[in-house]
């Protein structure tokens, strides 16, 4: 077995993609959910069937305490993870002018609050081993920006300052830090955004599935990318270079 792979965010969309990945690539999966547990469970039954390991373990990412209750005690039994996939997100899309303080809060709680949450939760095991891949997932919002998405933007753009600074603290010790940025990707997110129109703007002239995601994250977690680290892999057809 590779080791241990925590995705958060992990029960649909692109972390569901993320996490049969790294299972079919020999990880043993924790994979968090807020409240999609059945959509969890289904996909740990799916990885096992499949002949891989998972187990699916529920916190809220921007709740600092439920996040270390929850993963202190699967790190004692375990130890920590080897890759870190910090996935959860939400949007509370809308002008700035009209952002409420809980729409702007929350979006930021989430998106960014959660990478801190749980990397540091994970972070000290990782130190103590000196090897470890911490893996954000960001947007192409958080690199160009996007009108209606300033809470958004602002957090994936946190996201992708905090893992150049932190990439640069712990290179020392053999623990490498990556963004990927994806751009319009088919999940549950976009569903009802107008597609067709939309593609037009994305020069490959489509939008990108949430596997090809999943094969960026997996080439981010192998050993093949042990000199690659503070970078932001942008996943977007083309839609900002």
């Amino acid at each position: 077995m590779a080791g241990i792979a925590l995705v958060t965010g992990a029960s649909r969309g692109i972390g569901r993609a993320v996490a049969k990945r790294l299972a079919a690539d020999g990880y043993r999966v924790w994979v968090n959910y807020g409240r999609g547990k059945a959509e969890a469970e289904s996909l740990c039954a799916e990885i096992e069937s499949a002949g891989g390991s998972a187990i699916a373990v529920g916190f809220n990412v921007a709740d600092g305490e439920a996040v270390r209750d929850a993963l202190e005690p699967l790190i004692e039994a375990e130890g920590a993870p080897d890759v870190v996939v910090s996935n959860a997100g939400i949007t509370r899309d809308g002008l700035f002018a009209m952002t409420s303080e809980e729409e702007w809060s929350s979006v930021i709680d989430t998106n960014l609050g959660g990478f801190y949450h749980v990397t540091k939760a994970c972070l000290r095991g990782m130190l103590r081993r000196r090897s470890g891949r911490i893996i954000a997932i960001s947007s192409v919002s958080g690199q160009a920006g996007n009108a209606g998405q300033v809470n958004y933007s602002a957090s994936k753009a946190g996201l992708i300052g905090a893992c150049k600074a932190l990439a640069k603290e712990i290179a020392s010790r053999k623990i490498t830090v990556n963004v990927v940025a994806p751009g319009f990707i088919e999940t549950d997110m976009v569903k009802d955004l107008p597609k067709e129109e939309l593609a037009k703007a994305v020069p490959l002239g489509r939008f990108g599935t949430a596997d090809e995601i999943a094969a960026a994250v997996s080439f981010l977690a192998s050993e093949q990318a042990g000199y690659i680290t503070g970078q932001v892999l942008g996943v977007n057809g083309g839609m900002y270079i």
